[in-house]
């Protein structure tokens, strides 16, 4: 089958592999409809998330169709189109049933201690073959495949498996609530479902913090309030919004691969960091293979952790949904502790979140869909690659169509178009029709 496989740092290929096959009697084979490319998966071909063995399959995002249970897997059944969640766990251990699935201690073959399992990661995260292929090996499929209706379309599934749920995640960690003021950091595919994810939870007003115009353009879309960090000091900014307090919750969606500001006042401040700024780069990616301005490692490793604790008021929350692998070793605890902040983070529970979010959207009170900025098969996997890790403009979500066999097609289901908590209303007139109806 073909498969987007990693060859080594800076070099991923689609190449020729063979399926795979059942070897627990809790697997299931799915033949993928619709796959993803995550910033996650970006931080293996920069060197930002060491670990990776050659050959490993790419991905943890998928839909798709049952071909094959199991023994023990009574609840799916050939032919039942699925979901699958991107941290993979048994479902029966202790921190399975309390909803910390991210924590399993039975699916890392490297013991009850070791990290959370997902797909297509380095052999810390269990060694486990991605999602970006034709037929995938999903283990403990009882519990982590989840059953999608028809309402429910590929565009719209695929956001499920992990974007969303991150965010929904994220929004929790934060402990946003009813007629809070929430701020995002980082505009990427994440952030933008945090916009969602923390409007469903209550938020009473959403800011923004991003350099890339058109994901700034995109949050802007949802009616976020945005901070251009490029055009302004983003922690002064975010405080003139809020009356000099800072806002009450931070999702902080970026992670290790932060890049400094290019220009403006922050650009100033970043640079008088930039020997610190060096050091935590050259320790969170000791190895990188870059080409030309693709596969480059963030060059402010802990920018974004700074500005969240920055910009929230004293006794606020912070919620780190952004990636940060065990070699980075800094964080502003210190001016975190001196403001009495709750610090949460981590990986997601994907499982226990992943069936509600199917729920809303076949219910019509959510629809992902937008995010989806690009939609590209398989056969272009790697140039879709190059062009997301650079942050072109357009390419802020990738979808990647497998297979047409068993989809729903974009745009069918019953859902589609209609969640207010995504699209939040129509767009205004552009500037040309504003100009003309002024003119009128």
């Amino acid at each position: 089958m073909k498969a987007v496989v990693w060859k080594g740092l800076g070099d991923i290929g689609l190449e020729d592999v063979p399926e795979p096959e059942i070897k627990d009697p809790y697997d299931a084979i799915v033949r993928i409809t619709t796959s993803a490319i995550c910033g996650t998966d970006l931080h293996f071909v920069r060197g930002t998330m060491p670990g990776m063995q050659e050959g490993r399959i790419l991905g943890h995002e998928a839909v798709g169709v049952v071909e094959e249970v199991g023994s023990g897997v009574r609840n799916l059944r050939p032919g039942d189109r699925v979901v699958v969640p991107s941290t993979v766990a048994c479902g029966v251990c202790s921190y399975c049933r309390a909803g910390y699935y991210a924590q399993c201690d039975n699916a890392n073959p490297g013991g009850r201690l070791a990290g959370t399992v997902f797909f297509g990661g380095p052999q810390a995260a269990g060694g486990l073959d991605g999602l970006q292929a034709e037929y995938a090996r999903i283990p403990f499929a009882h519990v982590g495949l989840v059953p999608l209706p028809d309402t429910v379309d590929d565009a719209q599934a695929i956001l499920l498996s992990d974007i969303y749920p991150t965010s929904w995640f994220g929004a929790r960690l934060a402990e946003v609530g009813d007629g809070d003021t929430v701020a995002i950091v980082g505009a990427g595919p994440v952030g933008q479902a945090a916009i969602a994810c923390a409007r469903l939870q209550g938020a009473g007003r959403i800011i923004v913090v991003d350099g890339v115009g058109d994901r700034l353009d995109m949050a802007r879309s949802q009616h976020a309030e945005t901070v251009d960090f490029n055009a302004e000091d983003p922690v002064e900014a975010v405080r003139e919004l809020t009356g000099g307090i800072g806002v009450d919750r931070v999702i902080e969606a970026v992670g290790v691969d932060a890049q400094k500001p290019s220009h403006g006042p922050a650009a100033d401040a970043a640079a008088a960091q930039a020997e610190e700024f060096g050091h935590e780069r050259s320790e969170a990616a000791p190895e990188q293979n870059p080409d030309g301005a693709t596969w480059v490692p963030g060059d402010a490793p802990t920018l974004a952790a700074r500005w969240a604790v920055q910009m929230v008021a004293k006794a606020g929350t912070v919620g780190t949904i952004g990636v940060y692998p065990p070699q980075v070793q800094h964080y502003p605890f210190g001016e975190a502790f001196m403001k009495n902040l709750t610090l949460r983070m981590g990986n997601c529970n994907h499982r226990r979140y992943v069936p509600h979010l199917v729920s809303l959207v076949a219910s019509g009170s959510l629809d992902p869909t937008p995010l989806v900025t690009r939609w590209g098969d398989t056969r272009n996997a790697v140039e879709a690659y190059r062009r997301f890790d650079r942050r072109e403009a357009g390419w802020t979500k990738v979808v990647l169509g497998v297979s047409e066999d068993g989809t729903v097609a974009p745009g069918l289901g019953e859902a589609a178009g209609t969640g207010a908590a995504t699209t939040a209303g129509s767009p205004g007139p552009t500037a040309a029709e504003a100009t003309q109806e002024a003119g009128s």
